[in-house]
């Protein structure tokens, strides 16, 4: 095994790993689904994925995973502006 593949393999498996962590912490309250933290670990996890499920020719998991990773980064947006927002003085 190529020390590419071992580099590919470990972005995978830690990918694997965040997003897993991401929605335990959801599941047992820890997290908000529209939390800064929550958001970004989804966007990055998404991102290992799509590396390696891209290297490896799973188009169909790349894919999904770019629509996941742009979905947390649309989120994260929404977020940003409201909280912004919700900041804005008052005329």
């Amino acid at each position: 095994m190529s020390a590419e593949t071992i580099v590919i393999e470990v972005i995978g498996w830690a990918a694997a790993v965040i997003i897993l962590a991401a929605y335990i912490l959801l599941s047992l309250g820890k997290l908000e689904g529209r939390s800064y933290l929550y958001q970004w670990m989804n966007v990055i996890g998404a991102g290992g994925f799509i590396i390696n499920s891209g290297y490896n020719g799973a188009l169909p998991s790349a894919v999904l995973n770019v629509i996941w990773a742009a979905m947390g980064i649309f989120t994260l947006w929404s977020v940003w502006r409201a909280r912004r927002a919700a900041r804005a003085p008052v005329p």
